[in-house]
């Protein structure tokens, strides 16, 4: 067993001030021609790791103060279903000394991360819990084995998943943050009260709970609130960037102009710009969210506006925009000057 990598523990980080975390790792990576969309099967961390450290360092400098290892979905169901179940123990330690060597690049915390694994029935849950828990039980294990501060059980559709999580978490001694992704509008799919499901993983020894995944900034808040007066646990809030309403309060019902299903790979006309995730970082900072980031469809240029929106300079702000300088719209004399040339020759 390793030790944990951060000198700052989870806890000591809570107190001191809000974490900035950043996900979204599959979307982005999919962007970028490293994983098949579908499946959504992480295997970048074995065919091209150097593309999944690169993405780990964007973050990173955008202010993430959370490396989070790429082992969602890296469980043995979903590898199956690529043909590379013998990977699996390759793929989360190799995902998690990835997490770890770019995260001493720059003081974060590392985290593990199991997700839902589709293997969960309420109808039958005695039997279903015992193999989630032994998938659990697997990619934890190795986790520990590699070095981890703590432990991101996201995406939770049901109550009974997430609690198999928290238990093997606090079997292994490890820190858990629990959150649920809101698909239904005010439940998880075995009928608890979200605001219910997070007393309840909180009780159960998480030491975070909250919503990631599914809905935007503008109707995760409704929720969030919810949560900040009926938790009494730190409340983490990780929305998708696009741009969902009360008519399709979760991005996977979404629907293009033309008709068709935008969800998972023809969401781009409903992301949000940078300047709205920003303005979702100041508002959960205002309303007492202590874990605040960002999931599925979220970049590097999103992380460092939240940052910025946070108060913070992060490495990467060094790049950010200077407008007034543009030579089109820029609003100094020169540029005006450059600009008016420019209309001319037009």
């Amino acid at each position: 067993m390793q030790d944990r990598p951060s000198a700052r523990t989870l806890q000591q980080r809570l107190a001191e001030d809000v974490i900035l975390g950043a996900e979204g790792y599959v979307f982005e990576l999919e962007r970028r021609g490293y994983i098949k969309a579908g499946p959504y099967v992480p295997e970048v961390i074995l065919d091209v790791p150097e593309a999944l450290i690169e993405l780990h360092r964007e973050f990173l400098r955008a202010g993430a103060e959370v490396m989070v290892a790429l082992t969602y979905y890296a469980h043995r169901e979903k590898l199956k279903t690529v043909g590379r179940e013998g990977d699996l123990e390759e793929m989360n330690r190799t995902a998690v000394r990835i997490a770890n060597q770019v995260a001493r690049e720059g003081g974060a915390l590392v985290a593990a991360n199991i997700s839902n694994t589709w293997s969960y029935d309420p109808a039958d849950a005695r039997r279903t819990a015992a193999i989630v828990r032994a998938q659990y039980e697997e990619q934890l294990s190795w986790a520990v084995d590699e070095g981890v501060d703590f432990v991101i059980a996201e995406t939770n559709d049901y109550l009974g998943e997430a609690l198999v999580g928290v238990e093997v978490c606090h079997e292994l001694g490890l820190p858990a943050m629990v959150t649920f992704a809101s698909v239904h509008p005010t439940s998880t799919y075995d009928g608890y009260a979200y605001v219910e499901a997070c007393r309840r993983a909180a009780d159960a020894g998480a030491s975070i709970v909250g919503l990631n995944c599914s809905r935007g900034p503008r109707t995760i808040k409704p929720l969030l609130a919810e949560l900040l007066a009926g938790v009494d646990a730190p409340i983490a809030a990780q929305p998708v960037p696009y741009r969902t309403s009360d008519a399709t309060p979760a991005f996977e019902s979404l629907i293009t102009a033309e008709g068709g299903r935008a969800f998972p790979i023809q969401l781009e006309p409903f992301s949000c710009t940078r300047f709205e995730m920003a303005q979702f970082a100041g508002w959960a900072q205002h309303a007492g969210i202590r874990y605040i980031g960002i999931c599925c469809g979220g970049g590097p240029h999103h992380v460092r506006a939240m940052a910025e929106a946070l108060g913070r300079e992060t490495p990467a702000s060094r790049h950010s925009p200077a407008i007034d300088l543009h030579p089109v719209v820029g609003t100094s004399k020169a540029d005006h000057a450059e600009m008016g040339g420019w209309v001319a020759q037009r």
